[in-house]
């Protein structure tokens, strides 16, 4: 059992209340941003990393890549605004550029200088929007994009498709099933993986149903996005791309100078958690030429 009263950071004041949270455990740490109560987890010592998970995840979407580098590296996963334990926005903003300016406040709060920021399909997004904003705010040293999202020509998944759907997207305020979620994970592996068990579709069905993140998963799908890829080439920030054989829109390489660009053979969208100890030695190679 976890008790928390409140968080006082930056004159904002988050007041919770004393819970039993099967989610949240002794390392959980919170901070308050934007007028939440940010959930992350930090382990390990040496430079910085900051794992920034997909959308429909949590912070236990990276944590087998965090467990390969806490040997080594500082590492901070939260749980992005609309997932997990974090939960809703109080202000409804899920456009990718205020993911990145609310990461760019919660590493400021908690007292991070200079990071390698690696993100996952939206995290990747949230990642480049904090290049192209916030580099020197952050002081981000390095970018990680795995499977990246934000070029229009980027497919979107039939779930998310359907929940876009004015009366499916009604639905899913209300109830999220068990067997979409399996079904949903299953999607989005590659044909090899044997990641989905039970214990991996139970957490995430119980962390959809958290209190308002079903809410906030409709209101991130149907948020306009502002299309910021004409701006990709203009990163000047080092550039690790990690994508899967089979993913669409994935033009990083190309776009961004001087990037290196490794290719799973067979991997689906959530290389994390198919692969943890491939993009895990990725991301120490990529370190070890930044500090060369």
């Amino acid at each position: 059992m976890t008790t928390l009263d409140s968080l006082h950071n930056n004159g904002n004041t988050v007041s919770i209340m004393n819970v039993e949270d099967i989610d949240v455990h002794p390392d959980s740490e919170f901070v308050a941003v934007d007028g939440m109560r940010i959930h992350y987890k930090r382990a390990g010592s040496g430079p910085t990393v900051v794992l920034l998970h997909g959308s429909a995840s949590s912070l236990y979407g990276v944590e087998a890549v965090a467990q390969r580098l806490n040997g080594s590296f500082d590492v901070i996963r939260p749980d992005l605004p609309g997932f997990g334990v974090t939960g809703q926005r109080p202000d409804r903003d899920y456009r990718v550029v205020a993911y990145a300016a609310t990461v760019a406040r919660f590493l400021e709060v908690i007292g991070v200088d200079r990071c390698v920021v690696a993100g996952n399909s939206l995290g990747g997004n949230i990642a480049w929007n904090l290049a192209l904003d916030h580099r020197d705010r952050v002081g981000l040293a390095g970018l990680v994009l795995i499977n990246a999202t934000g070029y229009p020509d980027k497919a979107l998944p039939a779930g998310m498709a359907l929940a876009r759907n004015p009366i499916a997207g009604q639905l899913l305020r209300r109830f999220m099933p068990r067997r979409a979620v399996a079904r949903s994970l299953r999607q989005t592996v590659g044909p090899n993986s044997h990641i989905v068990d039970d214990a991996m579709v139970e957490r995430a069905h119980r962390l959809w149903n958290r209190p308002g993140n079903r809410a906030a998963f409709v209101d991130f799908l149907t948020t306009a996005q502002l299309d910021r890829s004409a701006e990709i080439p203009t990163i000047s920030v080092p550039t690790l791309v990690l994508r899967s054989a089979t993913m669409d829109g994935q033009h990083f390489a190309r776009d961004i100078s001087g990037s290196v660009e490794k290719v799973h053979p067979d991997g689906g969208h959530l290389l994390p958690e198919e692969d943890p100890e491939w993009v895990a030695e990725a991301i120490v190679e990529f370190w070890q030429t930044l500090t060369a």
